[in-house]
């Protein structure tokens, strides 16, 4: 596991740990399941005190990174985790379970206008105009939602797994697309045979790169509308800073047009940069090139599987059930 810290950074250790193992995640560089370090171990390797790594260990368990096993170390949170609402697991077989409840409502009495909300549900199985990012926080889901809507050119949206959860609704006509470490959260939300697309990050090292090239002390400042994306950068920019350079997040929009005027280098995700272009800011792009020839593929391939108009689909009886 590479993690590298600086003592002389005004980035907390603790935080500089904690966040270097989410990028090493969320890059997949840290693969579910695997083992972590002990709390010792990687304390003596990095020369700081182990309550330091105790405390990045606590804060990556209550942020669910992290998960125990027993009788083990702790280890990245495993695939087949299933999100739970109020302590139930979401079920997975929606498609079998519909049916069930049509044919039910059917036999009592209810009408199709009181149906109305879970017969939607199965339009979501249509294929996809445009893209639903499901992501927790605000800023980071603005963010993904511009990448996605740069480089592909297609609408999208994009909401937190419980407001889909909530409303099913959102995913008719819609590819989800999701962080990959939150994906086995999110597929049980969506329609079986239309499974997310999973979002790799791209690393830094250009960036850390730049500001090693660095030869008079510097300050460099970080620009986000994702508080995430801030102290995840931040952490793993601090090794290069050391003591010769200051760095700072910077929330967006700006507080004062003069918050980074001071700044000799700007990283900036894409939503500010399209307002901050000058030579000295540099766009960082939050998903992998990869992840986005992912998502184009994934879109070809369903628009192929689209019937016919002269043949849609009938919603009644189990028999029209589409293939899983």
């Amino acid at each position: 596991m590479d993690i590298r810290i600086s003592k002389e950074s005004d980035v907390p250790l603790r935080q500089q740990v904690a966040e270097q193992i989410v990028l090493l995640i969320a890059t997949e560089k840290l693969k579910p399941g695997t083992p972590i370090p002990s709390v010792r171990e990687l304390a003596r390797r990095l020369k700081i005190h182990h309550n330091t790594v105790s405390h990045a260990y606590a804060e990556l368990v209550r942020r669910t990174w992290l998960v125990r096993k027993p009788g083990s170390n702790l280890v990245v949170r495993s695939p087949r985790s299933v999100f739970a609402v109020r302590g139930r697991a979401t079920a997975p077989d929606l498609d079998d379970l519909m049916n069930q409840t049509i044919a039910a409502a059917r036999e009592r009495g209810f009408t199709l206008q009181e149906l109305r909300d879970k017969i939607r549900e199965r339009m979501i199985a249509e294929p996809p105009d445009h893209l639903l990012v499901v992501e927790q926080e605000p800023g980071l889901r603005r963010l993904l939602e511009q990448e996605l809507r740069e480089t592909l050119g297609l609408a999208t949206g994009g909401c937190s797994r419980e407001e889909l959860l909530l409303n099913p609704g959102r995913a008719i006509g819609a590819l989800l697309v999701v962080p990959h470490y939150a994906l086995t959260d999110v597929e049980p939300l969506g329609p079986r045979d239309r499974p997310a697309v999973p979002l790799v990050f791209s690393l830094a090292d250009e960036h850390v790169e730049r500001i090693r090239k660095l030869k008079q002390p510097s300050v460099v400042a970080v620009v986000s509308v994702s508080e995430s994306f801030r102290t995840a950068a931040q952490s793993l920019l601090a090794p290069a800073t050391r003591r010769l350079h200051t760095l700072m997040g910077v929330a967006w929009p700006l507080e004062s047009p003069n918050a980074v005027r001071a700044a000799d280098i700007v990283f900036s995700d894409s939503i500010a940069f399209r307002e901050l272009k000058g030579p000295k800011c540099f766009q960082y792009h939050l998903i992998s090139p990869a992840s986005i020839e992912d998502v184009r593929g994934t879109l070809k391939g369903l628009r192929r599987r689209e019937l016919p108009a002269s043949k849609p689909p009938r919603l009644s009886g189990a028999a029209d059930r589409r293939p899983a």
